[in-house]
């Protein structure tokens, strides 16, 4: 069997999903983002514009930039929880219909900038994915209660010296 995903980060061939296509076996490629979600392929539609900036005539001629869309709420790989915690940390990367557009252009080459974009794209669903810290209550001990008093109480003792009327006699 050819590994399809090996030039991806935390890419692998999704077991027991073959698919027959002509005779050849098919195997989905699967990007694991966090313990118990991974992305499917066909979820994320890749396209490959031109790069703006410095690169001479290699701007000018070669599709080098990637554009990554992922439309979070046609998402089935993800949970609902995750859906609704990836649209505010997306910020205005998301558009009104929810696809959530990343653009990599840091690299000249075209593999990079597509590694790179998929990288981000699972770093923020890896965000997303990580559950909110609870708050735990908390009260203030009996010391520092202690101080904070002392210290209100010398800051008025300050403040009372300053008043009155001074006395010359």
């Amino acid at each position: 069997m050819v590994e399809i995903g090996s030039s991806l980060p935390n890419v692998r061939p999704l077991r027991g999903a073959v698919v027959r296509c002509g005779g050849a076996p098919y195997t989905r490629l699967v990007i694991s983002v966090a313990p118990g979600i991974s992305l499917d392929e066909n979820e994320i539609e890749l396209s490959f514009i031109r790069a703006s900036g410095p690169g001479g005539q290699n701007v000018n001629k070669v599709a080098t930039a990637v554009q990554l869309r992922f439309d979070i709420p046609r998402s089935t790989s993800l949970p609902p929880w995750v859906r609704e915690r990836l649209r505010p940390l997306a910020g205005n990367r998301v558009s009104r219909d929810g696809v959530l557009i990343i653009t990599a252009h840091r690299f000249r080459s075209q593999e990079l900038n597509r590694r790179d974009a998929i990288e981000r794209l699972v770093a923020l669903i890896g965000a997303a994915a990580t559950p909110r810290k609870t708050r735990r209550p908390t009260r203030p001990t009996r010391a520092s209660r202690l101080r904070r008093l002392d210290s209100k109480r010398r800051r008025g003792d300050v403040k009372r010296g300053r008043g009155g009327k001074p006395d010359f006699t």
